[in-house]
């Protein structure tokens, strides 16, 4: 085998494609600075037990594990950054107030989620702590949308789900609590007649309920649909009325669409959850929610909301970026030529030295001017190229 040739669905970033994830990271970046959420930056790698901490099975078998060789102990390349923010806020910011933190960096899948999907998304994403009520949702999910828009994307679609309707209907039903994993998967496949043998012995309103959830996908209107079909249980009107108001404080924003068996975070999760979609992606592009529960494992319950993102899946969807202008100078150590040039580069300008006898082969930039001496050869002047 090729000692050049990488691992599957694991790939280099070249030039353009860099410099279109880069600029993306340092807008979003900022924006969320704007918000007040402050840079975290989580190691690549922690003790695996702290990172598998209050996640579910599935981050369990796409993390990468490997033996510390100084302490023995088994580690895990992360996943997911947002275990890693949740530890840091409970544990080592330990604040009583709302505290705001964001991050970007890379991770790793032990397996790709889609058939050209990359085993190291670069994730980027808020999270927001110490505040329980819908004001906190409704701040990840426009910052969710800012951050589509700032990438150049004005048709987004926004799927909202609640995990708190199936949870009240499992609570009333022991039966169907035993069952739930494989209710959840069903669910998630839309997976009807699955769904009616786990159901056959269920107390007839949750089976009813259940059977009703992968058909209560659509625009807003789904949600009228389901307060006419599902029971009325206190944890299904609350959450029905949490979905009516993020997805009236999304409109003329995205394109809103319910679907209440969409479940994907199901044992993370513990409230409202969104999804966004965008044109050349059949998958989520970002996805974010509520998961009030992950911090006790850490010593310290926070309610807590957040979303994330992979750079890397958002850029490919992004036109080529145009080239650079810039400005090509002769190579010399001459005082008046290194003084010029700095004095370029620090107003912003790309000076590209020529090394002596290479010729230019430069994607990235397009050299448009060239730094030479003027007719009395005594002063280094701009001339534009044709």
């Amino acid at each position: 085998m090729p000692n050049w040739l990488l691992p599957e669905n694991i790939a280099d970033v070249l030039p353009s494609e860099a410099r279109k994830i880069e600029e993306l990271r340092r807008l979003m970046l900022d924006n969320f600075r704007t918000y007040g959420y402050e840079l975290v930056m989580p190691p690549l790698l922690e003790y695996l037990e702290s990172l598998l901490t209050g996640a579910g099975e599935d981050t369990d078998l796409r993390t990468f594990k490997l033996v510390d060789q100084l302490s023995g102990r088994m580690l895990g390349l992360r996943p997911d950054m947002t275990t890693q923010v949740a530890r840091i806020d409970a544990h080592l910011l330990n604040r009583a107030s709302v505290t705001r933190l964001c991050y970007a960096g890379s991770v790793l899948h032990t397996r790709p989620s889609g058939l050209h999907a990359t085993r190291e998304p670069l994730q980027i994403g808020c999270e927001m702590y110490g505040h329980a009520g819908l004001e906190a949702d409704a701040e990840i999910q426009e910052l969710a949308l800012a951050s589509l828009a700032l990438a150049g994307f004005d048709k987004v679609r926004l799927d909202l789900t609640h995990v708190g309707v199936l949870r009240a209907l499992l609570d009333t039903c022991p039966a169907a609590q035993r069952d739930q994993a494989r209710i959840h998967a069903a669910l998630r496949a839309k997976d009807v007649p699955d769904l009616q043998a786990l159901a056959v012995n269920y107390d007839p309103v949750v089976r009813d309920a259940l059977l009703a959830l992968p058909s209560l996908y659509g625009d807003i209107d789904v949600l009228s649909k389901a307060r006419e079909v599902l029971p009325d249980l206190p944890g299904i009107a609350k959450a029905l009325a949490e979905l009516a108001a993020l997805a009236a404080s999304a409109l003329g924003r995205a394109q809103v669409a319910i679907d209440l068996a969409d479940l994907r975070g199901y044992q993370y999760e513990s409230g409202a959850m969104f999804a966004l979609y965008v044109p050349g992606l059949p998958n989520a592009v970002a996805r974010g929610g509520r998961y009030d529960h992950v911090g006790e494992a850490f010593g310290r319950a926070r309610p807590a909301t957040g979303f994330s993102l992979d750079l890397r899946e958002l850029a490919r969807l992004l036109p080529t970026a145009e080239r650079k202008h810039s400005i090509r100078a002769p190579w010399g150590n001459a005082p008046e030529l290194k003084e010029k040039i700095a004095e370029l580069r620090k107003s912003g300008e790309v000076v590209i030295q020529s090394m002596p006898g290479h010729s230019h082969e430069l994607d990235e930039f397009e050299c448009d001017r060239a730094l030479v001496l003027d007719e009395n050869g005594s002063n280094w002047i701009l001339k534009n190229l044709g």
